[in-house]
Protein backbone atom coordinates (compact mmCIF):
# COMPACT_ATOMS: atom_id res chain seq x y z
CA UNK A 1 0.00 0.00 0.00
CA UNK A 2 1.53 3.41 -0.87
CA UNK A 3 0.92 6.47 1.08
CA UNK A 4 -1.45 7.90 -1.66
CA UNK A 5 -3.60 4.54 -0.55
CA UNK A 6 -3.73 5.49 3.12
CA UNK A 7 -5.00 9.00 2.81
CA UNK A 8 -8.52 7.48 1.40
CA UNK A 9 -10.43 5.04 4.06
CA UNK A 10 -9.17 1.86 4.12
CA UNK A 11 -11.28 -0.86 2.03
CA UNK A 12 -14.67 -1.96 3.08
CA UNK A 13 -14.68 1.20 4.30
CA UNK A 14 -17.65 3.81 3.98
CA UNK A 15 -16.92 6.85 5.19
CA UNK A 16 -19.60 9.23 7.17
CA UNK A 17 -20.36 12.18 5.30
CA UNK A 18 -20.48 15.46 7.36
CA UNK A 19 -23.57 17.67 7.37
CA UNK A 20 -23.85 20.55 4.73
CA UNK A 21 -23.99 23.98 5.96
CA UNK A 22 -27.66 25.79 6.04
CA UNK A 23 -26.82 29.36 4.92
CA UNK A 24 -29.42 32.20 5.19
CA UNK A 25 -28.74 34.40 2.14
CA UNK A 26 -30.55 37.85 1.73
CA UNK A 27 -29.31 41.24 -0.49
CA UNK A 28 -29.80 44.53 0.48
CA UNK A 29 -30.70 47.61 -0.74
CA UNK A 30 -32.81 50.99 -0.26
CA UNK A 31 -36.86 51.15 -1.71
CA UNK A 32 -36.29 54.32 -1.95
CA UNK A 33 -34.03 54.01 -4.75
CA UNK A 34 -36.02 51.87 -7.13
CA UNK A 35 -38.65 54.71 -8.70
CA UNK A 36 -35.47 57.11 -8.59
CA UNK A 37 -33.34 54.60 -10.81
CA UNK A 38 -34.94 52.86 -13.69
CA UNK A 39 -33.46 49.42 -14.06
CA UNK A 40 -31.62 49.22 -10.60
CA UNK A 41 -33.59 46.85 -8.79
CA UNK A 42 -33.19 44.39 -11.43
CA UNK A 43 -29.49 45.12 -11.32
CA UNK A 44 -29.33 44.60 -8.06
CA UNK A 45 -31.14 41.34 -7.27
CA UNK A 46 -29.31 39.88 -10.58
CA UNK A 47 -25.82 40.37 -8.58
CA UNK A 48 -27.82 38.87 -5.56
CA UNK A 49 -29.01 35.77 -7.41
CA UNK A 50 -25.06 35.53 -8.76
CA UNK A 51 -23.48 35.43 -5.33
CA UNK A 52 -26.53 32.75 -4.17
CA UNK A 53 -25.25 30.83 -6.50
CA UNK A 54 -21.71 30.97 -5.96
CA UNK A 55 -22.34 29.44 -2.34
CA UNK A 56 -24.05 26.46 -3.42
CA UNK A 57 -20.99 25.88 -5.40
CA UNK A 58 -18.78 25.67 -2.74
CA UNK A 59 -21.15 23.29 -1.30
CA UNK A 60 -23.85 25.52 1.52
CA UNK A 61 -27.32 24.85 1.35
CA UNK A 62 -28.87 28.11 0.90
CA UNK A 63 -32.10 29.46 2.49
CA UNK A 64 -32.76 32.46 0.43
CA UNK A 65 -34.86 35.86 1.28
CA UNK A 66 -33.95 37.56 -1.76
CA UNK A 67 -33.75 41.18 -2.01
CA UNK A 68 -35.01 43.01 1.48
CA UNK A 69 -35.17 46.59 0.92
CA UNK A 70 -37.48 47.36 3.91
CA UNK A 71 -38.05 46.60 7.40
CA UNK A 72 -41.20 44.76 7.24
CA UNK A 73 -38.82 42.95 4.38
CA UNK A 74 -36.39 42.41 6.98
CA UNK A 75 -38.92 40.90 9.74
CA UNK A 76 -39.88 38.15 6.91
CA UNK A 77 -37.31 37.27 6.46
CA UNK A 78 -35.82 36.74 9.60
CA UNK A 79 -38.77 34.33 10.50
CA UNK A 80 -37.57 32.44 7.20
CA UNK A 81 -34.29 32.07 8.18
CA UNK A 82 -35.14 31.10 12.00
CA UNK A 83 -37.61 28.59 10.69
CA UNK A 84 -35.42 27.50 8.55
CA UNK A 85 -33.08 27.22 11.34
CA UNK A 86 -29.58 28.42 9.16
CA UNK A 87 -26.25 27.71 10.26
CA UNK A 88 -25.42 31.11 9.76
CA UNK A 89 -26.23 34.35 7.93
CA UNK A 90 -24.86 35.90 4.72
CA UNK A 91 -25.78 39.49 4.33
CA UNK A 92 -25.09 40.73 0.88
CA UNK A 93 -24.31 44.65 0.96
CA UNK A 94 -25.81 44.71 -2.32
CA UNK A 95 -25.94 48.75 -2.23
CA UNK A 96 -26.65 51.07 0.39
CA UNK A 97 -29.37 49.91 2.61
CA UNK A 98 -29.92 51.22 6.14
CA UNK A 99 -28.98 48.92 9.05
CA UNK A 100 -32.70 49.05 10.83
CA UNK A 101 -33.30 46.64 7.75
CA UNK A 102 -30.64 44.11 8.38
CA UNK A 103 -30.76 44.27 12.23
CA UNK A 104 -34.06 42.55 12.55
CA UNK A 105 -32.85 39.64 10.24
CA UNK A 106 -30.07 38.56 12.37
CA UNK A 107 -31.74 39.41 15.77
CA UNK A 108 -34.62 36.57 14.51
CA UNK A 109 -31.81 34.00 12.89
CA UNK A 110 -30.11 33.98 16.55
CA UNK A 111 -27.01 32.95 14.46
CA UNK A 112 -24.16 34.72 13.91
CA UNK A 113 -23.65 36.90 10.54
CA UNK A 114 -21.04 37.45 7.47
CA UNK A 115 -21.86 41.08 5.74
CA UNK A 116 -20.42 40.82 2.20
CA UNK A 117 -19.51 43.73 0.82
CA UNK A 118 -18.90 41.91 -2.65
CA UNK A 119 -18.71 45.08 -5.93
CA UNK A 120 -19.60 43.70 -9.36
CA UNK A 121 -16.64 45.15 -10.55
CA UNK A 122 -12.67 45.86 -9.38
CA UNK A 123 -13.05 49.42 -10.37
CA UNK A 124 -14.55 52.21 -12.29
CA UNK A 125 -14.89 55.00 -14.88
CA UNK A 126 -14.67 57.59 -12.22
CA UNK A 127 -14.86 60.71 -14.65
CA UNK A 128 -17.83 58.85 -16.67
CA UNK A 129 -20.02 57.52 -14.11
CA UNK A 130 -23.17 58.45 -12.77
CA UNK A 131 -25.73 58.45 -9.96
CA UNK A 132 -27.25 55.01 -10.97
CA UNK A 133 -24.21 53.46 -11.83
CA UNK A 134 -22.48 54.34 -8.66
CA UNK A 135 -25.60 52.82 -6.78
CA UNK A 136 -24.58 49.71 -8.17
CA UNK A 137 -21.39 49.45 -7.43
CA UNK A 138 -22.32 50.66 -3.55
CA UNK A 139 -21.06 47.59 -1.48
CA UNK A 140 -19.05 49.19 0.78
CA UNK A 141 -21.35 52.00 1.51
CA UNK A 142 -23.65 50.50 4.36
CA UNK A 143 -21.36 47.99 5.55
CA UNK A 144 -19.80 49.98 8.63
CA UNK A 145 -23.13 51.10 9.71
CA UNK A 146 -24.39 47.54 9.89
CA UNK A 147 -21.12 46.57 11.72
CA UNK A 148 -21.69 49.35 14.11
CA UNK A 149 -25.65 47.95 14.67
CA UNK A 150 -24.40 44.71 15.02
CA UNK A 151 -21.98 45.58 17.66
CA UNK A 152 -24.62 47.18 19.94
CA UNK A 153 -26.81 44.50 19.66
CA UNK A 154 -23.46 42.01 20.64
CA UNK A 155 -24.52 39.43 17.41
CA UNK A 156 -21.51 38.33 16.65
CA UNK A 157 -20.00 38.80 12.68
CA UNK A 158 -17.07 38.99 10.42
CA UNK A 159 -17.14 41.09 7.45
CA UNK A 160 -15.89 40.02 3.51
CA UNK A 161 -15.21 43.13 1.24
CA UNK A 162 -14.32 42.40 -2.60
CA UNK A 163 -16.14 41.55 -6.09
CA UNK A 164 -18.68 38.97 -7.01
CA UNK A 165 -16.49 37.43 -9.63
CA UNK A 166 -12.30 36.86 -9.99
CA UNK A 167 -11.47 37.27 -6.22
CA UNK A 168 -9.78 34.23 -4.70
CA UNK A 169 -9.07 35.89 -1.55
CA UNK A 170 -12.69 37.32 -0.69
CA UNK A 171 -14.10 33.64 -1.36
CA UNK A 172 -11.67 31.75 0.18
CA UNK A 173 -13.00 33.52 2.99
CA UNK A 174 -16.36 32.73 2.47
CA UNK A 175 -15.96 29.20 1.65
CA UNK A 176 -14.46 29.08 5.45
CA UNK A 177 -17.61 29.98 6.84
CA UNK A 178 -19.51 27.67 4.89
CA UNK A 179 -17.20 24.96 5.60
CA UNK A 180 -16.98 25.82 9.33
CA UNK A 181 -20.94 26.06 9.17
CA UNK A 182 -21.14 22.34 8.21
CA UNK A 183 -19.12 21.47 10.72
CA UNK A 184 -20.62 23.05 13.53
CA UNK A 185 -24.37 21.81 11.88
CA UNK A 186 -22.06 18.40 12.39
CA UNK A 187 -21.23 19.02 15.69
CA UNK A 188 -24.74 19.95 17.28
CA UNK A 189 -26.09 16.75 15.56
CA UNK A 190 -23.09 14.68 16.60
CA UNK A 191 -23.86 11.06 18.84
CA UNK A 192 -20.67 10.75 20.60
CA UNK A 193 -19.91 7.38 22.57
CA UNK A 194 -19.00 7.42 25.80
CA UNK A 195 -17.34 3.45 26.98
CA UNK A 196 -16.75 3.23 29.97
CA UNK A 197 -14.64 5.63 32.15
CA UNK A 198 -12.27 8.27 32.49
CA UNK A 199 -8.55 7.40 33.22
CA UNK A 200 -8.64 7.51 36.81
CA UNK A 201 -6.83 10.49 38.27
CA UNK A 202 -6.22 12.87 34.98
CA UNK A 203 -8.77 15.33 35.90
CA UNK A 204 -8.13 17.33 32.76
CA UNK A 205 -9.87 14.95 30.81
CA UNK A 206 -13.74 15.12 33.29
CA UNK A 207 -16.33 16.24 31.26
CA UNK A 208 -19.71 16.90 32.27
CA UNK A 209 -21.95 15.21 29.86
CA UNK A 210 -23.96 17.97 31.02
CA UNK A 211 -22.42 20.89 29.49
CA UNK A 212 -21.72 18.93 26.27
CA UNK A 213 -25.17 18.44 25.61
CA UNK A 214 -25.88 22.11 26.58
CA UNK A 215 -22.82 24.18 24.76
CA UNK A 216 -22.76 22.12 21.64
CA UNK A 217 -26.22 20.44 21.34
CA UNK A 218 -24.43 17.12 20.67
CA UNK A 219 -25.49 13.94 22.63
CA UNK A 220 -23.53 11.97 24.41
CA UNK A 221 -24.16 7.95 24.46
CA UNK A 222 -23.23 6.31 27.47
CA UNK A 223 -22.27 2.62 27.35
CA UNK A 224 -20.62 0.00 28.59
CA UNK A 225 -17.82 -2.35 27.98
CA UNK A 226 -20.48 -5.26 27.95
CA UNK A 227 -22.22 -3.47 24.80
CA UNK A 228 -19.19 -4.42 22.85
CA UNK A 229 -18.51 -7.57 24.31
CA UNK A 230 -21.87 -9.05 23.01
CA UNK A 231 -21.23 -7.70 19.86
CA UNK A 232 -18.00 -9.72 19.36
CA UNK A 233 -19.54 -12.85 21.01
CA UNK A 234 -22.13 -12.22 17.85
CA UNK A 235 -19.54 -11.80 15.09
CA UNK A 236 -19.15 -14.59 12.40
CA UNK A 237 -16.30 -16.51 11.32
CA UNK A 238 -17.07 -15.12 7.88
CA UNK A 239 -17.00 -11.34 9.33
CA UNK A 240 -14.04 -12.04 11.32
CA UNK A 241 -11.83 -13.79 8.01
CA UNK A 242 -13.23 -10.64 5.94
CA UNK A 243 -12.04 -7.95 9.08
CA UNK A 244 -8.29 -10.29 8.94
CA UNK A 245 -8.01 -9.52 5.11
CA UNK A 246 -8.75 -6.10 5.67
CA UNK A 247 -6.17 -5.40 8.34
CA UNK A 248 -3.49 -7.46 6.34
CA UNK A 249 -4.64 -5.21 3.84
CA UNK A 250 -4.33 -1.80 5.30
CA UNK A 251 -1.39 -2.26 8.06
CA UNK A 252 2.43 -3.42 7.71
CA UNK A 253 3.20 -5.69 10.60
CA UNK A 254 6.40 -4.88 12.34
CA UNK A 255 8.94 -7.14 14.22
CA UNK A 256 9.78 -6.85 17.29
CA UNK A 257 11.63 -3.66 18.25
CA UNK A 258 14.74 -2.77 20.61
CA UNK A 259 11.36 -2.16 22.91
CA UNK A 260 11.63 -4.99 25.66
CA UNK A 261 8.24 -4.57 25.84
CA UNK A 262 7.47 -5.61 22.56
CA UNK A 263 7.08 -8.93 20.26
CA UNK A 264 6.13 -10.48 17.36
CA UNK A 265 2.57 -10.10 15.77
CA UNK A 266 0.89 -13.48 16.61
CA UNK A 267 -2.45 -15.08 14.86
CA UNK A 268 -4.29 -15.22 18.14
CA UNK A 269 -4.12 -11.42 18.75
CA UNK A 270 -4.91 -11.13 14.95
CA UNK A 271 -7.63 -13.11 15.57
CA UNK A 272 -8.79 -11.42 19.35
CA UNK A 273 -8.34 -8.09 17.61
CA UNK A 274 -10.43 -8.64 14.46
CA UNK A 275 -13.14 -10.10 16.30
CA UNK A 276 -13.37 -6.93 18.56
CA UNK A 277 -13.02 -4.78 15.62
CA UNK A 278 -16.20 -6.61 14.07
CA UNK A 279 -17.74 -5.94 17.37
CA UNK A 280 -16.90 -2.43 17.37
CA UNK A 281 -18.48 -1.63 13.76
CA UNK A 282 -21.66 -2.99 14.75
CA UNK A 283 -21.28 -0.91 18.07
CA UNK A 284 -20.99 2.12 16.33
CA UNK A 285 -23.50 1.17 13.41
CA UNK A 286 -26.27 0.51 15.90
CA UNK A 287 -25.88 3.55 18.40
CA UNK A 288 -25.34 5.55 14.57
CA UNK A 289 -21.76 7.20 16.26
CA UNK A 290 -20.21 10.03 14.89
CA UNK A 291 -17.11 9.38 17.72
CA UNK A 292 -16.08 7.41 20.64
CA UNK A 293 -14.28 7.62 23.35
CA UNK A 294 -13.24 4.66 25.78
CA UNK A 295 -11.31 3.41 28.63
CA UNK A 296 -11.69 0.33 30.90
CA UNK A 297 -8.89 -0.11 33.23
CA UNK A 298 -9.23 -3.55 33.97
CA UNK A 299 -8.98 -6.63 36.07
CA UNK A 300 -8.05 -9.78 34.71
CA UNK A 301 -11.07 -10.66 33.26
CA UNK A 302 -13.07 -10.75 29.83
CA UNK A 303 -13.72 -6.71 30.12
CA UNK A 304 -9.85 -5.89 30.37
CA UNK A 305 -9.41 -8.28 27.15
CA UNK A 306 -11.94 -6.17 25.10
CA UNK A 307 -10.40 -3.39 26.41
CA UNK A 308 -6.99 -3.76 25.25
CA UNK A 309 -8.15 -5.06 22.05
CA UNK A 310 -9.99 -2.16 20.48
CA UNK A 311 -6.83 -0.37 19.09
CA UNK A 312 -6.53 -1.98 16.01
CA UNK A 313 -10.85 -1.56 15.35
CA UNK A 314 -10.71 2.10 16.35
CA UNK A 315 -8.05 2.92 14.16
CA UNK A 316 -10.41 2.00 11.19
CA UNK A 317 -13.29 3.24 12.75
CA UNK A 318 -12.00 6.40 12.55
CA UNK A 319 -10.42 6.30 9.38
CA UNK A 320 -14.34 5.74 8.34
CA UNK A 321 -15.04 8.88 9.87
CA UNK A 322 -16.23 7.32 13.49
CA UNK A 323 -13.64 9.22 15.02
CA UNK A 324 -12.15 7.37 18.45
CA UNK A 325 -9.87 8.58 21.16
CA UNK A 326 -8.85 6.38 24.38
CA UNK A 327 -8.41 7.53 28.14
CA UNK A 328 -11.83 8.82 27.92
CA UNK A 329 -11.36 12.07 26.95
CA UNK A 330 -14.79 13.57 25.38
CA UNK A 331 -13.36 16.83 25.34
CA UNK A 332 -10.70 15.52 22.25
CA UNK A 333 -13.17 13.38 20.62
CA UNK A 334 -15.24 16.67 19.88
CA UNK A 335 -11.94 18.28 18.95
CA UNK A 336 -11.43 14.81 16.49
CA UNK A 337 -14.74 15.14 15.08
CA UNK A 338 -14.57 18.44 14.17
CA UNK A 339 -10.91 18.36 12.39
CA UNK A 340 -12.18 15.83 10.78
CA UNK A 341 -15.11 16.68 9.90
CA UNK A 342 -13.24 19.79 7.88
CA UNK A 343 -11.79 17.67 5.69
CA UNK A 344 -8.57 17.42 7.81
CA UNK A 345 -8.04 14.17 10.15
CA UNK A 346 -7.76 14.33 13.60
CA UNK A 347 -5.80 12.01 15.84
CA UNK A 348 -5.46 11.42 19.11
CA UNK A 349 -2.09 13.04 20.40
CA UNK A 350 -0.45 14.37 23.45
CA UNK A 351 2.59 16.17 24.08
CA UNK A 352 6.14 13.09 24.23
CA UNK A 353 8.95 15.67 23.91
CA UNK A 354 10.46 19.02 23.71
CA UNK A 355 13.66 18.73 21.23
CA UNK A 356 15.55 21.68 21.75
CA UNK A 357 18.43 21.32 19.64
CA UNK A 358 15.88 20.29 16.48
CA UNK A 359 13.89 22.68 17.36
CA UNK A 360 11.14 20.44 17.29
CA UNK A 361 7.86 18.99 19.34
CA UNK A 362 7.12 15.19 19.59
CA UNK A 363 3.74 14.39 19.58
CA UNK A 364 1.96 10.96 19.66
CA UNK A 365 -0.33 8.82 21.66
CA UNK A 366 -0.88 5.08 22.50
CA UNK A 367 -4.14 3.55 21.13
CA UNK A 368 -5.97 4.07 17.98
CA UNK A 369 -4.85 7.01 15.44
CA UNK A 370 -6.25 8.56 12.23
CA UNK A 371 -4.50 5.88 9.91
CA UNK A 372 -6.10 7.99 6.92
CA UNK A 373 -4.28 10.97 7.65
CA UNK A 374 -0.77 8.54 7.62
CA UNK A 375 2.80 9.35 6.07
CA UNK A 376 3.44 6.05 4.75
CA UNK A 377 1.56 2.52 5.57
CA UNK A 378 0.83 2.48 9.38
CA UNK A 379 2.19 -0.44 11.58
CA UNK A 380 0.83 -3.20 14.03
CA UNK A 381 2.89 -3.38 16.62
CA UNK A 382 2.59 -6.66 19.45
CA UNK A 383 3.16 -4.99 22.63
CA UNK A 384 3.81 -7.35 26.03
CA UNK A 385 2.05 -4.37 28.07
CA UNK A 386 0.52 -1.18 27.47
CA UNK A 387 2.39 1.38 29.68
CA UNK A 388 0.27 2.83 32.72
CA UNK A 389 -3.16 0.65 31.50
CA UNK A 390 -3.73 -2.70 32.01
CA UNK A 391 -3.53 -5.61 28.88
CA UNK A 392 -1.57 -6.24 26.19
CA UNK A 393 -1.87 -7.01 22.16
CA UNK A 394 -1.85 -5.24 18.87
CA UNK A 395 -0.89 -1.34 18.93
CA UNK A 396 -0.97 0.90 15.89
CA UNK A 397 2.87 3.29 15.28
CA UNK A 398 3.13 5.97 12.13
CA UNK A 399 3.72 9.26 12.07
CA UNK A 400 0.77 12.41 10.61
CA UNK A 401 1.75 12.93 7.09
CA UNK A 402 4.67 15.96 6.41
CA UNK A 403 3.78 18.90 5.52
CA UNK A 404 1.43 21.40 7.05
CA UNK A 405 -0.97 20.61 10.30
CA UNK A 406 -3.08 21.89 12.76
CA UNK A 407 -3.89 20.97 16.43
CA UNK A 408 -6.82 22.11 18.43
CA UNK A 409 -7.31 21.04 21.99
CA UNK A 410 -10.64 21.21 23.70
CA UNK A 411 -10.70 22.58 26.93
CA UNK A 412 -12.80 23.87 30.21
CA UNK A 413 -13.03 27.23 31.54
CA UNK A 414 -12.93 27.60 35.29
CA UNK A 415 -16.68 28.61 34.82
CA UNK A 416 -17.64 25.39 33.12
CA UNK A 417 -17.20 26.54 29.07
CA UNK A 418 -15.67 24.48 26.95
CA UNK A 419 -13.09 26.58 24.71
CA UNK A 420 -10.64 25.76 21.69
CA UNK A 421 -6.93 26.01 21.37
CA UNK A 422 -5.53 26.16 18.00
CA UNK A 423 -1.95 26.16 16.46
CA UNK A 424 -0.57 25.89 12.70
CA UNK A 425 2.07 24.27 11.85
CA UNK A 426 4.80 21.58 10.14
CA UNK A 427 4.94 17.74 10.41
CA UNK A 428 8.72 17.39 9.79
CA UNK A 429 10.43 14.07 8.60
CA UNK A 430 13.21 12.65 11.16
CA UNK A 431 13.42 9.55 13.39
CA UNK A 432 10.51 8.96 16.21
CA UNK A 433 10.00 6.34 18.61
CA UNK A 434 9.49 2.69 17.43
CA UNK A 435 6.91 1.67 20.48
CA UNK A 436 3.53 1.03 19.38
CA UNK A 437 2.61 4.50 19.40
CA UNK A 438 1.83 7.21 16.81
CA UNK A 439 4.35 9.79 17.09
CA UNK A 440 5.53 13.01 14.50
CA UNK A 441 8.04 15.32 14.53
CA UNK A 442 6.11 18.74 14.80
CA UNK A 443 7.34 22.31 14.02
CA UNK A 444 5.58 25.54 15.10
CA UNK A 445 6.06 29.00 14.73
CA UNK A 446 7.68 29.75 18.25
CA UNK A 447 10.72 27.67 19.54
CA UNK A 448 9.46 24.38 21.75
CA UNK A 449 9.77 25.93 24.98
CA UNK A 450 7.92 29.05 24.25
CA UNK A 451 5.46 27.11 22.26
CA UNK A 452 4.74 24.99 25.10
CA UNK A 453 4.42 27.78 27.56
CA UNK A 454 2.15 29.74 25.85
CA UNK A 455 0.26 26.38 24.95
CA UNK A 456 -0.08 25.62 28.45
CA UNK A 457 -1.26 29.20 29.67
CA UNK A 458 -5.10 28.23 28.30
CA UNK A 459 -5.43 25.86 30.90
CA UNK A 460 -5.46 22.56 28.12
CA UNK A 461 -6.41 19.59 28.45
CA UNK A 462 -2.87 17.05 28.04
CA UNK A 463 -4.65 15.78 24.81
CA UNK A 464 -5.06 17.46 21.33
CA UNK A 465 -6.49 16.40 17.82
CA UNK A 466 -4.05 16.88 15.32
CA UNK A 467 -5.21 16.70 11.96
CA UNK A 468 -3.52 18.04 8.44
CA UNK A 469 -3.42 21.64 6.63
CA UNK A 470 -3.77 24.77 7.94
CA UNK A 471 -7.53 25.45 9.12
CA UNK A 472 -7.29 27.28 12.46
CA UNK A 473 -9.25 29.89 10.46
CA UNK A 474 -12.30 27.22 9.64
CA UNK A 475 -11.73 26.37 13.39
CA UNK A 476 -12.32 29.74 14.82
CA UNK A 477 -14.85 29.81 12.78
CA UNK A 478 -16.65 26.69 14.35
CA UNK A 479 -15.90 28.61 17.37
CA UNK A 480 -17.85 31.98 16.46
CA UNK A 481 -20.78 29.71 15.26
CA UNK A 482 -21.24 27.57 18.60
CA UNK A 483 -20.43 30.35 20.53
CA UNK A 484 -17.49 28.66 22.06
CA UNK A 485 -14.31 29.83 23.34
CA UNK A 486 -11.40 30.42 21.06
CA UNK A 487 -7.37 31.17 21.50
CA UNK A 488 -4.84 30.52 18.75
CA UNK A 489 -1.05 30.41 19.78
CA UNK A 490 1.90 31.04 17.73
Amino acid sequence: MTATDITRPPAAAESRPGHRARVGVFGIGLATYWPQFEGLKERIEGYQRRVEERVRELGGEVVSAGLVDTEQGARAAGDLFASSQVDVVFCHAVTYATSSTVLPVIQAAKVPAVLLGLQPAATLDYAEIDTAEWLANCAACCVPEIAGALTRARIPYDTVAGTIEEDERAWAKIGAWVRAAGVARSLRRARLGFMGHTYAGMLDLYSDFTAVHAQLGAHVEVLEIDDLGTRVARASEQEVAAKIEQIRSVFAFADPSKDPIAGPVTDEQLDWSARVAVGLDKLADDHELDGLTYYYRGADNEAERLGAAVIVGNSLLTARGVITSGEGDLKTNIAQVLLDRLGAGGSFTEYYALDFDEAFVLMGHDGPGHIAIAQEQPTLRSLKLFHGKRGAGLSVEFKVRYGPVTIVGCTQTADGALKLIVAEGESVPGETFRIGNTNSRLKFSLDPAEFFEAWCEHGPTHHVALGVGHVAGEVRNVARLLGLGFAQVG
